[in-house]
């Protein structure tokens, strides 16, 4: 079992509450006010997490030992109305996985939420004419407010853009392919525009009904409730959420499994087996069979305790 230290992101729609969730301090030399993500399980060059030693975490198993890549994601401004490219596409075009992804909301300020698939009659011209003409685009897609406990699945060739003041977590096919359609007219502290990557977009996104209909995105609602929940599987990763009762324990079986499985905390500390796992903590589970997850002893809140195990 290791225990994991993340990849630091700073984003310009970052927020602050990362910092206090995973005790980021300036010596770590980024803006405070603007981390935007943790990279908790992350195999990528460019964004790799690292072990409680501070190796390298690729460094520590064997290439492409799992497909998965776990955030945590934190919002202080809307994201850019993106899109991420499937297996197919990715492979021809970046020499890379697709991007599927599937998000846990852990927090959100009332009202605010997610943008997810185009609204219905939304035709490729009609978006490709609101590019053109640097409409809002964000009025052409779904918006579904959310709440702590939600759960949503976001299949590659999903339009869509996590919306301000949201914290999340990002479970995800092991990529960092992203094509921006676009970023609501924001310039940086230099009058410049990020990147836009319309062609590739616009060659990736599903304009179908039936691929923007809400049961496509397999919402689960206010599972804070829930003591276990699979939430999605995948090819590339599968993900279960657990919640322990007040003295209550779980204990998950691993003899069948054929890679690396991930324990993402989401709240207080637990304990997995003899190790204690601290509030929003990540750790690698490799070689393991068995796991006996309780809830520490001395907590008020141990109804609260709840996990998200990624396989």
């Amino acid at each position: 079992m290791l225990k994991l230290k993340p990849h630091v992101v700073e984003k310009i729609w970052g927020g602050i509450k990362l910092k206090t969730m995973k005790n980021i301090s300036a010596d770590w030399g980024l803006n405070l006010d603007q981390i935007g993500e943790t990279w908790e399980v992350s195999l990528l060059k460019d964004g790799p997490s690292y072990t409680e030693e501070g190796n390298i975490l690729s460094e520590q198993l064997e290439e492409d030992a799992f497909k998965y890549l776990v955030k945590f994601i934190d919002t202080s401004d809307d994201l850019s109305v993106q899109v991420h490219p499937d297996d197919q596409y990715a492979q021809l075009h970046e020499n890379s996985l697709g991007k599927t992804e599937c998000w846990f909301i852990l927090d959100a300020n009332e009202g605010e939420g997610i943008y997810l698939g185009l609204k219905e009659g939304v035709t490729r011209v009609a978006l490709q004419e609101a590019i053109e003409k640097k409409e809002n685009l964000n009025e052409l897609l779904n918006f579904y407010p959310v709440k702590a406990g939600d759960f949503f699945y976001v299949p590659a060739g999903t339009i869509h853009a996590i919306g301000k003041g949201v914290t999340l977590a990002e479970v995800q096919q092991s990529s960092g392919v992203t094509y921006r359609v676009w970023d609501w007219n924001r310039v940086d502290k230099e009058g410049k525009s990020r990147e836009l990557h319309v062609k590739k977009a616009m060659d990736v996104i599903n304009f179908s009904s039936e691929d923007n209909r809400i049961d496509c995105f397999r919402p689960k609602p206010h599972l804070k409730s829930e003591s276990l929940s699979t939430l999605i599987e995948h090819r590339d990763f599968s993900l279960d959420y657990y919640q322990l009762k007040k003295n209550s324990k779980v204990e998950i079986n691993r003899s069948n499994k054929q890679r690396p499985s991930t324990l993402l905390n989401l709240d207080y500390p637990i304990q997995v087996n003899d190790t204690l796992i601290a509030p929003f903590e990540a750790v690698l589970i490799k070689d393991e069979e068995r796991l006996i997850i309780q809830a520490t002893s001395g907590e008020e809140k141990l109804e609260d305790k709840k996990f998200l195990y990624i396989y």
